[in-house]
């Protein structure tokens, strides 16, 4: 279930919507100062942060301009008991995705809330492309130049890994620790071993040996 950033330094009010979020099933954390807040968003922990303008430290709108101009895209909906239209446009220009007034019915909070969560969702690509070879994180299934191509478990993960960082060289202990965690034996060979299955599945000219580097996908 997602996890919501409660950043509201009224305690009545940060209870009320803490006790009906973890009701509903969401996992929260609640914060009362700004500065707090950029630190809990920075981490990436949450899926969407409810954030009241007048918190202690930074401000909301302060939070929200440095959120949005570290590029970090989670969904922000922020409640105040400013209603002018001011601030309103203020903070809808500044990046939130949502404005919700004090007093607030917690049912229509609740329906805002699902329904950023599903934006942000509905924009999250699931697939990976590079030429004609394309992997769809959603289904699981790779295909070149329009044939699917049976992977393993592990061989999807490696080739994800490569999709992911197109043209950049990965080191067999980077791959090591992405794909088969930070614990697997650094002196094993199985990273070379599983570029050979994905090289006779895709084609060996697309995955190429730096010698003494690692491999790129090209």
């Amino acid at each position: 279930m997602s996890n919501i950033l409660i950043a509201e330094d009224e305690e009545r009010i940060s209870l009320f919507v803490d006790k009906g979020l973890r009701a509903a099933g969401f996992t929260t954390t609640v914060v009362v100062d700004g500065n707090d807040a950029l630190q809990q968003v920075r981490s990436g922990n949450h899926d969407l942060v409810l954030l009241d303008v007048g918190l202690r430290g930074l401000d909301g709108f302060e939070v929200l301009r440095r959120i949005r101009g570290e590029k970090l895209t989670l969904p922000v909906i922020m409640l105040t008991a400013r209603t002018s239209v001011e601030d309103t446009v203020a903070g809808l220009e500044g990046g939130a995705n949502d404005y919700i007034p004090k007093p607030f019915r917690f049912d229509e909070l609740l329906a805002r809330v699902r329904l950023r969560l599903r934006d942000a969702t509905a924009q999250v690509t699931t697939t990976l492309s590079r030429g004609d070879l394309t992997l769809d994180a959603l289904t699981r299934r790779a295909t070149v130049n329009g044939v699917v191509i049976d992977l393993s478990a592990r061989e999807f993960s490696l080739a994800e890994e490569f999709l992911s960082h197109p043209d950049q060289v990965l080191s067999r202990e980077q791959l090591l620790s992405r794909v088969w965690g930070l614990d697997f034996d650094p002196g094993s060979n199985v990273v070379d071993v599983y570029v050979r299955y994905l090289r006779a599945k895709f084609g060996a000219e697309r995955i190429e040996t730096v010698r003494g580097m690692g491999y790129r996908l090209r």
